[in-house]
């Protein structure tokens, strides 16, 4: 099955760009708004809205694969490539990309997307959101071209003999509006809530105070309004490098404080992401590293998640062979292809780290219905609702995902 033509257009994502180093910096809100300029290049404002390029392939048959080439909300940070606008990078793929695809036999997705992943054009590597956007169609052209759904052609080319399919535990994102949405999670059992967006010190306070009452909040309100005493779900707070910056980087400090929010959440699982960012891969691996070692040996429950930094498949496997966290959440977008979250969560498996299939609220509900295939696929640990920060939308796109290609294999009574 060949590719006869392909066809790019302009796509709105379900959230925005944001430049997270003036949040950082103390960047304050009016409205929705942030109020103030800009730090990142390329950011004509503190949010600017998101959006992604669709990326359709039109096969010999007349069948369409899409895919959407998006980027994180903190794009340009961390290490992350520059900020991802359409008018730019239209031009680009009609110029360098799409040639190059008229004509392709599609007899397979892991031979394609590792090739395209690695394309240099004039000497660089694709920017991350082509390489993710531009492997989500080559996936779903490999399962329209094989009758099978995206994720059996991932067990089958990377050699996961597992016939069972069982849904993977869903993690949903709060935004800003971290009260009422926890009460949309716990009405509709999320199994992992409720993120927090925890980004400036507003938010978690001079020492920890904001948060440790947020914490206090979250396991009382579960207690009350969940409808089942089975209903345990896991609390999992992404701080964006916060409790570092409160306690000044002592880890005697940050290691009480986090002992006192695993008392506040009792009797439910906590888990914090990102507590230290050390401005860089290498001093955020060793942070993370010693922190998650000492509170193993202490008997503490806190369980760390890494994120900043450990952004391609690289990193991952460089955080996962120094075991640094309990948890290693791949940002799909942060990626490039979408092979590279197959090998990611086939890696962390292996070692005996925990896998998070997330990404960002700035994606759209093509991709996130492609790696919700690809998490299933691979029996990740945990996968992001997603996008948007309503929760509603994310639960209800990557949920009902799951449901049907469950239903349609087992179906087919193999």
């Amino acid at each position: 099955m060949r590719i006869k033509d392909v066809v790019l257009s302009k796509s709105h994502t379900g959230f925005y760009f944001d430049d997270q180093l003036a949040i950082k910096a103390g960047a304050r809100t009016d409205g929705f708004v942030y109020v103030g300029a800009p730090m990142l290049p390329g950011y004509r404002e503190i949010r600017v809205p998101g959006e992604a390029v669709s990326i359709q392939l039109v096969l010999e048959n007349g069948l369409i694969a899409t895919g959407d080439c998006a980027a994180v909300q903190y794009s340009g940070t961390d290490g992350r490539d520059p900020l991802f606008l359409a008018e730019k990078f239209i031009p680009f793929m009609e110029k360098h990309i799409k040639p190059l695809l008229i004509g392709e036999e599609v007899d397979g997705f892991r031979r394609l997307a590792e090739k395209y992943d690695a394309l240099p054009i004039e000497g660089r590597p694709l920017h991350t959101a082509i390489r993710y956007g531009l492997t989500q169609a080559l996936l779903r052209a490999a399962a329209l071209a094989a009758g099978l759904t995206m994720a059996e052609i991932v067990r089958k080319e990377y050699g996961i003999e597992d016939k069972t399919y069982c849904p993977v535990p869903v993690f949903a994102q709060s935004g800003d509006d971290r009260r009422v949405n926890v009460d949309k999670m716990i009405i509709k059992e999320v199994d992992v809530l409720p993120h927090g967006l925890i980004n400036n010190l507003d938010k978690i306070g001079r020492r920890g105070e904001v948060l440790l009452e947020y914490v206090e909040y979250l396991r009382k309100r579960i207690l009350k309004l969940r409808r089942r005493g089975s209903y345990n779900p896991v609390l999992h707070i992404d701080v964006y490098g916060m409790i570092g910056i409160i306690f000044d980087y002592n880890q005697d400090e940050i290691i009480a404080y986090l002992k006192k929010l695993e008392e506040a959440a009792r009797p439910f699982r906590l888990r914090i992401e990102g507590p230290i960012d050390a401005g860089g891969r290498e001093e955020t691996m060793l942070a993370l590293r010693g922190l998650t070692a000492r509170l193993h040996a202490l008997g503490i429950g806190v369980e760390i998640v890494a994120d900043e930094w450990c952004n391609s498949l690289e990193d991952i496997k460089y955080f996962a062979d120094n075991r640094a966290g309990d948890m290693l959440q791949i940002k799909t977008p942060d990626l490039g292809g979408v092979n590279n979250v197959a090998e990611a969560v086939l890696y962390c498996n292996e070692k005996g780290i925990a896998s998070y299939v997330g990404g960002t609220c700035n994606e759209t509900n093509v991709s996130a219905e492609v790696t919700t295939n690809i998490a299933l696929a691979c029996k990740a640990t945990q996968l992001l609702a997603k996008p948007g920060m309503g929760c509603d939308e994310g639960l209800m796109i990557v949920r009902n995902e799951m449901n049907r290609v469950i239903a349609l294999i087992n179906s087919k009574g193999e």
